[in-house]
């Protein structure tokens, strides 16, 4: 957990399609319902999709 959110998966920032692959993962977890969102996590240079505390309860 990372302030109080769950991540669920990393991508690299300098990856070539920037944050899309990122956006991509979130957008199907938000279609199975959980409330994901993508953060950039500055300190290791990736994207990271979390979910906010207990949402990944199902």
């Amino acid at each position: 957990m990372v302030n109080g959110r769950t991540v669920l998966e990393r991508f690299p920032a300098g990856g070539p399609r920037g944050s899309w692959p990122a956006e991509e993962f979130a957008q199907a977890r938000r279609s199975e319902g959980l409330a994901a969102e993508v953060v950039m996590d500055l300190a290791t240079d990736t994207f990271l999709v979390v979910v906010r505390g207990g949402d990944t309860a199902r």
